[in-house]
């Protein structure tokens, strides 16, 4: 295989030092008492607390004492329950109070790991050959939670990139989680999810009203839960209509930050153990206006439900859940364009083959196609894609991953038909990248990983993680594996 392949020496580590104020809550017992005894100190001794706690650590926050306000504001149910008068509290309690209930969260203290790459949409004072992109970056920290995270760049004309320093001050969004629904549309979406003939639909469905926010259907499914007999079909419906509310939610962040200090953290309960693996795509309109989407996976711990996070200036995100038939599994990647008319999605949906997928509507999937089988050794395990394909002249360029003996995973290559991309016409028969000996050790050992790349000056850049512990990139020229992957037509199965 005579593909010119270069490995930069730039890492990208995880910093431990990088930290957000996370809201903290154990019990609603244990709450209480911890309130009281706050309430208990004198005005003097609260000031004096509260003083000592922004001497320490109003420099490692973006306005800190409003996050200690968010995170007071978030207890005003269980305050109210306490017959404790909010009226009557004032600024320097409500600040303490809120500091207890804050904790710093150190978001890649574990990794800084699988990595993808798209356009900035500021493109403004590029030189010659150069051009501003976003990488985004699986951060780890303690429980191995993981979130979001990005860094701006630019590639210059020799592929060299250049990373703007982060910055300090990390900033959690201020998320919108009331929406305003309304029940024909929302049934309707639930219909397309799954059976809406069980005991729990019609009860639930008369005490919907015409519109509602998450914490009405929240007091709907408990009332429901108490009236009816809670058979398993009962139980599903029940947990499915709060997946689908509590899945759709907005952000914002500030606009005093950098893209460095914006970090998506789990936000709603079907996420509350992980973000994982956003795939970034550019995503060209019918107007010719870009929109950035990212599939993810969300983690709570128990099950794994994939995601579409939305936005157009990095600054507001819109996230929506997926779900049909074949919304079931890791590794979904959306094309950057439509396809005959329909969104088109890269999907592995048992586990071990690379799948197509079509839709009129970008939530919805119900049919999948088998596009890839493992082929070569290397790919045995299983094969699937690392990241949206790349529209080239000779077809869509879809990088994959595979693995195979020792569970290690190696990155490899495939075209497919601009037209028909589910029609496969070549396949590297080597892996092209398989972990070197530095990049063998790590969290999860032997691994290399991408979830997506970028054709930057006829070459392919491509960031991948480091056994899920750091990242780099390697540049590859397009010219040799396009003709490589032309050659091998024959190969594909």
């Amino acid at each position: 295989m005579s593909i010119y392949i270069t490995r930069k020496d730039i890492v990208f580590q995880p910093d431990s030092s990088r930290v957000i104020a996370r809201f903290m809550f154990s019990s609603e017992e244990r709450a209480r008492q911890l309130i009281t005894m706050i309430l208990n100190l004198s005005q003097e001794q609260q000031k004096q607390e509260l003083s000592n706690v922004l001497r320490k650590y109003a420099r490692r926050h973006r306005n800190i004492l409003k996050i200690f306000e968010r995170h007071f504001h978030r207890l005003h149910t269980l305050l109210s329950s306490m017959d404790i008068d909010l009226k009557q509290l004032g600024t320097t309690e409500e600040m303490l109070i809120g500091s207890y209930f804050t904790m710093e969260y150190s978001i890649e203290a574990a990794a800084f790991f699988n990595p993808s790459i798209i356009d900035d949409p500021d493109q403004s004072r590029m030189g010659f050959g150069e051009r501003r992109v976003i990488l985004s970056f699986r951060a780890t920290g303690e429980g191995h939670i993981s979130s979001i995270v990005f860094r701006s760049a630019i590639i210059d004309g020799d592929n060299l990139i250049t990373v703007e320093p982060p910055g300090r001050m990390l900033d959690s969004p201020a998320h919108v989680r009331n929406h305003v629904y309304k029940k024909k549309s929302f049934l309707a979406k639930l219909g397309e999810m799954q059976n809406l003939e069980n005991a729990a639909y019609p009860v639930i469905e008369q005490k919907l009203t015409e519109t509602f926010t998450y914490e009405e259907l929240k007091r709907y499914v408990d009332e429901t839960s108490k009236v009816i007999e809670m058979d398993e079909p009962c139980r599903i419906f029940l947990r499915e209509m709060m997946w689908l509310a509590s899945s759709h939610y907005e952000m914002d962040f500030s606009l005093d930050t950098d893209i460095s200090e914006r970090v998506i953290f789990p936000i709603a309960d079907t996420e509350k153990r992980g973000i994982e693996d956003a795939r970034f795509v550019k995503f060209i309109q019918g107007d010719n206006e870009p929109v950035y989407y990212a599939t993810y996976t969300a983690y709570d711990g128990t099950s794994i439900l994939p995601k579409i996070l939305m936005t157009k200036d990095f600054y507001h995100f819109k996230v929506l859940p997926i779900h049909g038939e074949i919304a079931q599994n890791k590794g979904m990647a959306l094309f950057p364009r439509k396809i005959n008319g329909k969104y088109a999605m890269l999907c592995r949906i048992d586990g071990v083959n690379n799948y197509i997928a079509f839709s009129d509507n970008i939530s919805v999937w119900r049919q999948a196609t088998i596009i890839q089988s493992p082929q070569f050794p290397w790919e045995f395990v299983q094969i699937g894609n690392c990241g949206s394909p790349l529209e080239t002249e000779a077809g869509w360029l879809v990088l994959t991953h595979g693995v195979g003996p020792m569970r290690e995973y190696v990155l490899g290559a495939s075209l497919f038909e601009l037209d028909k991309p589910e029609k496969e016409i070549g396949r590297l028969s080597q892996p092209l990248l398989i972990p070197n000996r530095k990049e063998r050790e790590g969290y999860v050992p032997n691994v290399v990983y991408s979830c997506g790349a970028l054709i930057h000056n006829e070459s392919l850049i491509i960031p991948y993680a480091m056994s899920d512990y750091a990242s780099t990139y390697v540049v590859v020229d397009l010219k040799d594996l396009l003709k490589e992957l032309t050659q091998n037509a024959g190969l594909a199965a």
